[in-house]
């Protein structure tokens, strides 16, 4: 059988499988080029894959094309599904859509005279100093103003209007809209008008009716609005991805990634849980592969084709509850990431007077110029120019029959083009491999930028952490990273390049349910949270099922405090003490703050409940040594290396030949069927038992 993890990113689409079939393995041989094969302990193998994204000429879904390339399937041959045991996806979809403004056309029924609460919001100014306000476009083309009134006790003022309801909403309907987001004052606690309006929209044959007490049951009106219209407006384009992709694969169990880092079933996957997909599976590989490792401390580095994401962890996932994504509002409980635009696809760009790297992307079509597309210079071709990677490395999947290997002489050409532009426009002598250097050194202080946003803002010595990189594009600035931080130590893992499908297989399947309580923080108040949380637990059961490859169960408990006349939430375990907890705020306030108010009451924002069901996840392969200790590993050839402004003669290692403690000093190459790796002069690497590749900085 076989187990299918897939993550499909904006430039690449990776796979990872777990089989125990022979036949398949025999197959896939042929092809050592594009398929990594590794045996595991258990008479299992591990395959690794990866495709691009897009490539119309030759398949309409990746995800799917590269099921049938692992299975060696001809161009329009069956799936055989009885041999797949389960997929586990993250996805850009729902992003993409939300990015782009090509969600489902959507109304929005809201209590009559907050017709313009959302879209003026809490009047926030990111630029401060900008005279012209731009707001974001809305997600709902149409507002229906409902007719009705509870108070903030659970009083009816006003009861539903509903012939006028009807009206409205069948009005709606003949436009063509099909998807509506219900949002009424103080319904997260009295959700019957919420309830008749939904019956009605349902009755008239609205497909997608959003209800924000059950999308996101907190109070504030204007965040449980934003997050009710980005469901409706997501989770029909969303329905009918998970859709296209189980008629592929009938029968076949489904799951997808959902943005806090926990797995669902494909039929419950929803529009609001989905932004954060793919993201949320390489957070999960990487900080499940680093705890295999040793590492507790963890600054996870994400550099894929079309950006970077960022997180810290440190003893457990770090969740927010309220975020902006593409201008939109969200209040859902989504991992902690800060994703900036600078990935191997960043175009580059030199304005007259100055470098400037992204954030637009080249993609995956056209690409980088190196893909044979036509694509502008990016990050990846001022790699290549730097000698930082070698075509003859690299996969042959580029050009427009997907056959061909980079092109390193198009990057040449162009790169020195733009030295020529620079030294016209500036009278600069910068060569052509020294402006390559001075892109990619931008990008790399943009990347750090966004860790330190995410650690030493947050009052976390990054220096304490190890770096663990991945990402197609992570290893070849990982050493450049870590000096501009002062970290001491990076962790690859040797599936590094398709970490975020491989973190799908490590995910556990998680249900979360959260209420509103706004009370103060008082031992009196303990048994009503006691039977808060009971109800709370009950609600996420009702989500799982009996899932096969589950070994354990885990219930979690957390409270959302903050001082009494702020909005800042802290998130601590629920105990049956308050000191217990206070302690717990105070202690994290501390660090992320600078200063407590011992002073000031604790109030309980909100309730949580996650229920976790820990499944079987694949074992890590183990090598031996069979060299001498004293005996070095072989380079497989010489290559020139810009870094610190002078070419380097470097030697260029296969992953695959080095042993258990095998140490390398830079400058060097370690190339890999998925990626390439850059040891720079001050950095030495070390190969472990379980081909755990740890790099140390050389004092």
């Amino acid at each position: 059988m076989l187990k299918i993890f897939a993550d499909r990113g904006g430039t690449f689409t990776d796979l990872v499988a777990v089989t125990n079939q022979q036949a398949i393995i025999d197959k896939l041989s042929r092809y050592p080029e594009r398929f990594l094969i590794v045996p595991l302990p258990n008479q299992q193998w591990i395959i690794v894959y990866k495709l691009l994204s897009e490539n119309p000429e030759q398949y309409q879904d990746a995800a799917i094309q590269g099921i049938r390339d692992m299975m060696s399937l001809a161009r329009n041959e069956p799936i055989p599904t009885q041999l797949i045991e389960v997929v586990k996806m993250g996805t850009t979809v729902a992003t993409n859509a939300l990015l782009e403004r090509k969600g489902d056309r959507l109304a929005l029924l809201i209590t009559k005279g907050f017709k313009d609460a959302l879209r003026i919001g809490y009047q926030n100014r990111p630029d401060i100093f900008a005279r012209h306000i731009v707001l974001p476009t809305m997600l709902y083309e149409q507002v229906i103003e409902v007719n009705e009134r509870y108070d903030a006790h659970g009083h009816e003022l006003v009861p539903v209007d509903i012939q006028q309801v009807k009206n409205d909403l069948q009005a709606i309907y003949n436009l063509g809209i099909r998807s509506c987001a219900i949002v009424l004052m103080h319904s997260d606690r009295y959700p019957y008008h919420e309830e008749q309006v939904a019956q009605i929209a349902e009755d008239i044959g609205f497909t997608q009716i959003s209800v924000s007490h059950q999308v996101s049951p907190l109070m504030k009106l204007v965040n449980r609005g934003d997050t009710t219209v980005v469901d409706a407006y997501l989770t029909p384009i969303l329905r009918r991805y998970v859709n296209q992709v189980a008629s592929q694969l009938p029968n076949v169990k489904l799951m997808f990634m959902k943005s806090d880092g926990g797995l669902v079933a494909a039929q419950q996957f929803q529009g609001k849980d989905s932004i954060l997909s793919g993201p949320a599976g390489g957070i999960v590989g990487a900080v499940q592969t680093s705890k295999r490792a040793g590492f507790e401390l963890v600054i996870t580095f994400d550099m894929g084709g079309t950006s970077t994401d960022v997180a810290h962890f440190k003893g457990e996932y770090e969740r927010q509850l309220n975020s902006e994504i593409a201008g939109v509002r969200m209040r859902v409980p989504v991992l902690a990431i800060n994703t900036i635009a600078a990935g191997g696809g960043s175009i580059l760009f030199f304005d007259g007077s100055s470098y400037r790297v992204g954030p637009e992307s080249a993609g995956s079509n056209p690409g980088p110029a190196c893909y044979r597309r036509g694509g502008p210079l990016a990050v990846t071709d001022a790699n290549v120019m730097l000698g930082k990677i070698h075509p003859q490395y690299f996969p042959s999947i580029f050009g427009n029959d997907g056959n061909l290997s980079l092109d390193k002489n198009i990057v040449i050409q162009k790169f020195t083009q733009l030295a020529q532009e620079i030294k016209t426009a500036t009278n600069s002598t910068s060569s052509p491999e020294q402006v390559a250097a001075g892109f990619i050194a931008i990008a790399v202080e943009n990347m750090a930028n966004a860790i330190k946003k995410i650690s030493l803002q947050r009052g976390y010595d990054v220096t304490q952490y190890v770096l663990c990189c991945f990402g197609g594009a992570g290893g070849q600035v990982a050493c450049l990273i870590a000096d501009t931080l002062g970290m001491k130590k990076i962790f690859i893992h040797p599936y590094a390049g398709v970490l975020s499908a491989y973190g799908m297989g490590l995910a556990d399947v998680r249900a979360m349910r959260e209420s509103g309580v706004e009370q103060p923080l008082k031992q009196a108040l303990i048994p009503q949270l006691q039977q808060l949380m009971a109800s709370l637990e009950a609600q996420a059961r009702s989500e799982l099922n009996s899932e096969t490859g589950t070994i354990a169960e885990e219930v979690v408990k957390k409270l959302n405090l903050k001082y009494e006349g702020t909005n800042s939430t802290l998130n601590v375990n629920f105990a049956l003490n308050i000191l217990v907890m206070r302690q717990e705020f105070e202690i994290e306030h501390q660090s992320r703050y600078g200063f407590i108010q011992l002073d000031k009451n604790l109030i309980v924002e909100s309730a949580s409940v996650e229920v976790i069901q820990k499944m079987d996840t694949p074992e890590e392969p183990l090598i031996t040594r069979n060299r001498a200790i004293d005996e070095i590993p072989k380079s497989i050839e010489i290559v020139k290396m810009f870094t610190s402004e002078q070419w380097h003669n470097t030697p260029v290692y296969r992953r695959e030949d080095l042993q258990p403690d095998d140490r390398i000093n830079g400058t060097a190459i370690i190339v890999e069927k998925i990626s390439t790796i850059v040891v720079e002069p001050n950095w030495q690497a070390q190969l472990t038992k379980h081909n755990h590749l740890v790099l140390d900085r050389l004092t």
